[in-house]
């Protein structure tokens, strides 16, 4: 089953559990989802709904920051909601080991030597990192390697 297919399946399911806030979320995907397809004029696949999903999620932890800071308890917690029934959809992360082991592998894969390099590690990394690790950490680690 698609990806699409899970998201509208599990729209339903929301739907028959009166269950507002994973709805909600769901359905504001479904339409990023769509708006993405529309500006890029392709047919989505699976690696991008992960690619819009991942910036769903992103987008409200940083909004659950602030709602903390700003002393907004209840909004917060409506934005962890979202941020749950998002990442439902997400593959597992990726532990802090495998993150490091997938740099490795790439480094040498590619040959690289210095942070010239740094663009084809990232190439070859990023497909495999989507949606399963923050790809800032995994750019700043790439780093650290290249420059030690």
């Amino acid at each position: 089953m698609s990806l699409l297919e899970q998201l509208k399946d599990e729209m339903k399911n929301a739907m028959r559990a009166k269950d507002k806030i994973r709805l909600g979320a769901i359905r504001m995907a479904l339409s990023a989802v769509k708006q993405a397809e529309i500006d890029n004029k392709v047919e989505t696949t699976d690696d991008s709904i992960i690619a819009v999903l991942t910036k769903m999620v992103k987008q409200r932890k940083e909004s659950i920051a602030m709602f903390t800071d700003g002393g907004r308890e209840d909004m917060a917690a409506q934005e962890a909601e979202e941020v749950k029934a998002l990442e439902f959809f997400l593959p597992q992360p990726l532990s802090n080991e495998e993150v490091e082991a997938l740099i490795a592998q790439a480094i040498a894969s590619t040959g690289a030597s210095s942070m010239a390099d740094m663009g084809k590690v990232m190439g070859l990394l990023k497909p495999q990192l989507q949606g399963r690790a923050d790809l800032g950490q995994a750019s700043g680690k790439v780093r650290s390697a290249l420059n030690s």
